[in-house]
């Protein structure tokens, strides 16, 4: 079951932060906030993490790239796009995967690509909208990660998919139909992941405070260090 981060967890320590004195006149705009979510890695989340990634899940048009970038600047962690990386691996763009090659080929590939980046954390790793699905892929993302899932409603997702013309699945009569479908069958399965945070039209560092609240709870209930066991 995930762990759902609500709003007001995040609303309450951006409160205690803005009624804290600066440290010094020196102190940058938003470092007391900082503090109070987690974003110092070093001293509050870094340690726990581990060798983990932090891996991000959700529909197309969640914010994952977005929010995950915002995400790996405020811990001083790389940022890795799963989807970048697997055209790279193929030479192919995913639009020319699903075209030549068809979804079945893609999401083997697509499973062996997340499977090496989970080699490689601690990062923040974007996964594609389907990545999840796969059972052999949750149980790496489970075995080497801490998953979020950046949940949305479908009237977010098809106001922001209408900015994009890139995604093979919506590529449909109608898109918002289709985008119905995926949600019904893909939501019960990413409900599996670590945390739930709501993506929404606030500020990605809103969302970001509100993910790193949610890390710190669950690192600090977890075992730290390199390697999770399974």
């Amino acid at each position: 079951m995930s762990d759902v981060v609500t709003h007001n967890a995040a609303q309450t320590a951006a409160n205690e932060a803005a009624a804290q004195p600066a440290a010094s006149s020196g102190t940058a705009p938003g470092a007391a906030l900082g503090a109070a979510v987690g974003a110092s890695p070093g001293a509050s989340l870094g340690p726990a993490l581990g060798r983990r990634s932090i891996v991000l899940v959700g529909m197309m048009g969640a914010g994952k790239s977005s929010v995950g970038r915002r995400l790996a600047n405020r811990l001083g962690i790389p940022f890795v796009d799963a989807d970048i990386e697997i055209e790279k691996a193929a030479g192919m763009t995913i639009t020319e995967i699903f075209a030549s090659h068809g979804e079945p080929y893609f999401r083997a590939g697509e499973a062996r690509v997340i499977a090496r980046l989970l080699e490689g954390g601690p990062q923040v790793l974007a996964t594609g909208g389907g990545a999840f699905m796969n059972a052999d892929t949750r149980a790496n993302i489970r075995a080497k990660g801490v998953s979020v899932w950046l949940r949305a409603t479908l009237e977010v997702l098809s106001r922001r998919i209408k900015r994009r013309n890139d995604r093979p699945l919506l590529t449909t009569a109608d898109p918002v139909e289709t985008l119905r479908r995926l949600m019904d069958e893909r939501y019960p399965v990413y409900a599996e992941a670590d945390l739930t945070v709501e993506s929404r039209d606030v500020p990605h560092e809103a969302i970001v405070d509100e993910i790193v609240g949610g890390l710190r709870g669950r690192l600090q209930a977890a075992p730290s260090g390199g390697d999770v066991q399974p």
